[in-house]
């Protein structure tokens, strides 16, 4: 006579965790594996054994009664994946510190900005470790920007002034940006270019040919974003202020 097996516990879903489930089921983006678990724990609490939903879902029975235990014993969250434990970090806060410390308050000797060749060396971590821990606080030792504070006192007033006449201008009103680019270096290849041919690209000589200066004279028209612009081979220091108002207002004319 064959023995009993043990008595299998009953599986009961309570309202909050159906709902739960079936959205599970629903969403898209739900993993494929938590989604299998859903409908194992579903079909068994319609009342289905263990291998009516093995042949349902068309999986092996143990994985069913792996899947039916863990919801029993700790509810939607036995259906998630357990932590699995890696390898303990070699790097710990008080390195990550000491290399962000570094970074923004010391200069390496005898240069200009830490490198993470130079920063390893300084640290004792590896070059891969240093990349790592710039890129997740955003630290770019390599780069710089400019910047330039005005001392004009109306400088705000003057700057909302000249961004509402662009975003708002009076009607028909022929709004122009106008500037001008002094000491722009006219240079010119010491021998012609080599054209591009099939397996050879464009070819120019390395040293070149000062040719002087050159003041370029620019108007942007803010509506169309139309540009107009003119070169002048000479920018005297004396009367400059006038002759660049004079060649302005030529090239304002230009426009209408």
């Amino acid at each position: 006579m064959s023995r009993p097996g043990p008595k299998i516990p009953p599986l009961s879903v309570t309202d909050a965790q159906r709902a739960v489930l079936e959205g599970w089921l629903r969403r898209r983006t739900t993993a494929q594996a938590l989604a299998q678990r859903s409908r194992i724990v579903l079909e068994c609490a319609e009342g289905h054994s263990i291998m009516e939903v093995s042949r349902r879902l068309r999986i092996a029975p143990d994985t069913v009664r792996t899947w039916r235990r863990r919801f029993i014993e700790r509810g939607l969250d036995g259906l998630c994946d357990d932590l699995r434990p890696g390898v303990p970090r070699k790097i710990t806060d008080a390195d990550v510190e000491r290399v962000i410390v570094k970074t923004l308050e010391e200069t390496p000797k005898n240069a200009t900005h830490w490198s993470t060749r130079s920063m390893a060396t300084a640290t004792g971590m590896s070059q891969s470790t240093i990349s790592r821990i710039w890129r997740a606080f955003a630290l770019a030792p390599h780069r710089s920007q400019t910047f330039k504070l005005s001392t004009d006192p109306l400088f705000i007033d003057k700057v909302r002034d000249v961004v509402g006449l662009y975003l708002d201008p009076p009607e028909k009103a022929l709004v122009l940006c106008v500037d001008e680019k002094s000491q722009i270096q006219a240079l010119d290849r010491s021998q012609p270019v080599l054209p591009m041919v099939p397996g050879v690209p464009e070819r120019r000589s390395h040293d070149y040919v000062r040719a002087g200066t050159t003041t370029l004279f620019a108007a942007l028209e803010v509506a169309t974003g139309k540009v107009i612009g003119s070169l002048h081979r000479r920018h005297r220091s004396s009367r400059s202020s006038s002759r660049s108002w004079t060649r302005k207002s030529r090239l304002i004319c230009r426009f209408i």
